[in-house]
């Protein structure tokens, strides 16, 4: 597992740079446009990638053999055997063209779940405005017996404090309340005992990368929350989280933007299906 999280942050650095650059239209377009272009163009790569990765004279065949036996399905509905023969034959086609997919498909998950995680950035969460509140959470490694070490916001000139640090012992995390008063990107600065580390805060209107959450040290988390360096296994610091708004669109919202990204995906690879004679 250690191998792997690590694995993930040396690809982080390379998506993280490709992302700033070719997702940084999303920053000017409107949300349903810059994820509709997304969308296009992955819908029309993956066709590309599921071309070249599949045995397309095999898959052509076995739609074939499918078709013959629909049509025998037609024509001798009145011949019990028969029937059976060609249903049994068209669920056979189906799971071989399944087959088919799997090799296409082990090639394309890795790119497709990079690119969501980049687009989570920019697609999951808002930032915040200037005079709203929101909640920072740190979480803090070792069991609940260990002594807490002091915990402090050290520096934070774009937000104030208005609440906290609030403990809780039980799921060693610390909070604090506070208020948004300058744009842009900023840090937020901590104490933790003799550790100083520190959390990106964005502050703004319309479309600005958010790193909700510096993750710890679990490869699920490196991968979800791809901007920040992740905390290593012996921080005193497991991961520190921001509470961000919800995006509200139904086509680049939180949550829905990923149902309009594999929606608008599945259209444009269908519409570019027989232009690139692409059997699927």
């Amino acid at each position: 597992m250690s191998f792997l999280a690590q694995l993930i942050i040396w690809i982080n650095i390379l998506t993280n740079n490709l992302g700033r650059l070719l997702l940084a239209p999303v920053a000017v377009l409107p949300g349903w446009l810059s994820n509709t272009i997304i969308s296009a163009v992955t819908g029309v790569a993956l066709l590309v990638i599921f071309k070249y990765t599949s045995n397309q004279r095999a898959i052509g065949r076995v739609r074939d053999n499918i078709k013959a036996h629909m049509l025998a399905l037609k024509l001798f509905k009145d011949s019990m055997s028969v029937t059976l023969q060609a249903q049994g034959q068209v669920f056979k086609g189906a799971l071989l063209l399944l087959l088919h997919a799997v090799r296409p498909m082990a090639v394309m998950i890795v790119p497709v779940a990079l690119l969501l995680s980049q687009m989570g950035l920019w697609y999951q969460s808002r930032p915040l405005m200037v005079g709203e509140d929101s909640v920072v959470a740190m979480k803090l490694n070792g069991s609940i017996e260990q002594p807490w070490p002091n915990v402090n916001i050290e520096s934070m000139p774009a937000a104030e404090v208005t609440m906290g640090p609030v403990r809780v012992l039980s799921k060693r995390e610390v909070y604090w309340k506070i208020k948004a008063r300058e744009n842009g990107y900023h840090h937020i600065m901590f104490q933790v005992a003799e550790e100083q580390v520190e959390k990106e805060l964005v502050i703004g209107k319309g479309f600005m990368r958010v790193s909700a959450k510096q993750p710890g040290w679990q490869w699920t988390d490196i991968l979800l929350y791809p901007w920040e360096k992740p905390f290593g296994p012996d921080s005193v610091v497991e991961s520190i989280s921001i509470d961000y708004p919800d995006r509200l669109s139904w086509a680049s919202g939180t949550d829905w933007w990923l149902v309009y990204f594999f929606v608008a995906s599945l259209i444009f690879a269908l519409i570019f299906k027989p232009l690139l004679k692409v059997r699927i």
